[in-house]
């Protein structure tokens, strides 16, 4: 049945694409996601790759199957993963595999370019890393040269969506654009990169997320069955999409998504700079910043502990043993970087437990305390943290989890309806469309399923625990910052 003014959301992940198509109260019209099995198989260890010709299919099918039937909408926004990038020709053709947001093989480069680019990180309170675009870029240069000159342009999982849906490959946003080294602070690409063979007439014109760069074409148009000429906007990256479809997207918001790992981000007025490089700061689609950190906790404690196990009969038993004696840092592999960074450091669990139940419950308590040590840290950086946090992930949707979570912190959680990148994306392209401040429209569409407080006796006992797991953390990793 056709629908009024909507808004399409599109997040292309690694496994498939997502659509969502929503009015601009916040009510889902329809959504679709089509799997996608893109992965390079059989590379070395540190690379990641995937077949540029599969994602189009995946975008075309979703797209036509959320608007089939309830009208074109208004504008079209895209997403993709941090850090990919690919190569196009002329005629915008895909000239290799996409590097992805997780190949580290551009070591070596990544060491060169934060050399070069020093003051820059300096300014913008990051490290480049080998997963940055840019590092793989310069490993392009070495080690595909013909490839590398043949190139139009080097461009982003989004921006190629976006092309192919306006006809257009020549802009990106910011979010996107910082892990290629962009210049937030003076918006431009910095000179360091044509110094090191990087040409930057090569690179896309940067624009903020939610600017129209162009329209639906003829051809995207009897693909996807949008209308030609509907507004395409600029994209923005995966996770600055989830953060805004968490409901963080107003200046003081800040969000937690707890999956495999536990990442936070907010929203500030001025840039938080963090000398030890633990966190990094997108730039806001209205000039704000939205700094953020990713610790190597999270769900992954409970996988790597408990493979198989039902976690939501677990919630039920565990729930009658809380606080639990033991003090847990649930970390499942080696090395930390946020809210503290150390390379050596290992998981623990103190006091003797009385089985794995008790052990399953001190898991939780120990992400809790974690993350409530990463918002610590940014109020000490600079932040400011009020009393809520939205939250989002698989890990969200454990209320036991949600209710240690806020007698630890001693904050209200709310987690949203809808806990898809796709719907920050659609949130966005209402904004753009609107005329509207993102954070008003974001508290209208954005939904919220669950709010749970502070339970006051938890808080009470919790707040020694803490502080005693801060302390064992400070001597056992005293290099944290």
């Amino acid at each position: 049945m056709p629908v009024g003014m909507a808004f399409l959301g599109v997040d292309l992940g690694t496994q498939g694409c997502r659509t969502i198509l929503a009015e601009q109260n916040g009510t889902v019209v329809s959504s679709a996601y089509v799997p996608m099995s893109a992965s390079v198989p059989d590379l070395p260890p540190t690379w990641s790759e995937q077949r540029v010709g599969e994602w189009w299919p995946a975008v075309r099918r979703s797209i036509r199957q959320s608007v089939g039937g309830s009208g074109s909408p208004e504008a079209v926004g895209v997403d993709s993963t941090s850090g990919t990038v690919l190569a196009i020709s002329a005629g915008s053709e895909p000239l290799t595999n996409a590097f992805m947001y997780n190949d580290t093989r551009a070591e070596v480069e990544a060491g060169e370019i934060s050399i070069a680019g020093r003051d820059l990180e300096g300014e913008l309170g990051y490290r480049i890393r080998p997963s940055f675009s840019v590092a793989k870029l310069l490993w392009l240069k070495r080690n595909r040269r013909r490839v590398f000159e043949e190139a139009d342009m080097f461009i982003h999982a989004a921006d190629y969506v976006t092309g192919r849906l306006c006809g257009s490959w020549e802009h990106t946003d910011h979010t996107n654009a910082l892990k290629s080294a962009f210049d937030l602070k003076r918006y431009r690409w910095p000179g360091f990169l044509d110094d090191m063979g990087i040409p930057l007439e090569k690179l896309p014109v940067v624009v903020p997320p939610g600017e129209q760069v162009g329209e639906v074409c003829e051809k995207a148009s009897r693909e996807t069955g949008i209308d030609q000429g509907t507004p395409v906007i600029a994209g923005l990256t995966d996770g600055c999409a989830s953060q805004i479809a968490s409901g963080a997207a107003d200046l003081g918001d800040w969000e937690t998504t707890l999956g495999t790992t536990l990442v936070i981000k907010g929203v500030t007025r001025d840039l938080v700079r963090d000398p030890g490089g633990r966190i990094y700061s997108h730039l806001h689609p209205e000039g704000y910043w939205m700094p953020g950190g990713a610790s190597s906790t999270g769900g992954e404690c409970l996988i790597s502990r408990f493979p198989g196990a039902n976690l939501r009969e677990m919630d039920e038993l565990a729930g009658s043993i809380i606080p639990t004696g033991l003090l847990s840092y649930p970390l499942a592999r080696t090395g930390e970087r946020f809210p503290f960074t150390s390379e050596s450091a290992e998981g623990f669990i103190l006091g003797e437990p009385s089985g794995e139940l008790e052990v399953y419950a001190a898991q939780l308590e120990g992400v809790a305390y974690v993350e409530r040590m990463a918002y610590e840290v940014l109020g000490e950086l600079g932040a400011e943290v009020g009393g809520r946090i939205f939250t989002v992930g698989g890990g969200a949707r454990s209320e036991l989890w949600l209710k240690i979570r806020a007698s630890v912190l001693q904050k209200r959680l709310l987690r949203p309806l809808v806990l898809e990148a796709a719907m920050g994306m659609a949130v966005l392209t209402a904004h753009s469309q609107l005329g509207e401040g993102l954070g008003s429209v974001a508290r209208r569409m954005v939904k919220v399923d669950l709010e749970v407080g502070p339970d006051p006796e938890l808080s009470g006992a919790y707040e020694d625990r803490y502080r005693r797991f801060r302390a064992e953390i400070d001597r056992r990793f005293p290099c944290t910052g």
